[in-house]
């Protein structure tokens, strides 16, 4: 039986060339207003998954790397 994607995360995450993952910050839906534009660029920006959990990302994306 072959491995199939997780769809959810493929969407949320994707892997760059060196193998790393990237990710989208959290918290840029709404209540935008309450927070201050120095923090809205910074969660606008990406963001590199951490190495503890890029084991289990890549598990659930089989044909990405």
């Amino acid at each position: 039986m072959s491995a199939k994607t997780r769809k959810s995360v493929a969407k949320r995450f994707k892997v760059t060339g060196s193998g790393r993952v990237k990710r989208r910050h959290a918290g840029m839906r709404h209540l935008l207003s309450v927070k201050s534009s120095k923090r809205r660029r910074k969660l606008g920006l990406g963001g590199m998954v951490d190495k503890t959990d890029e084991k289990r990302i890549l598990a659930n994306l089989p044909f990405s790397h």
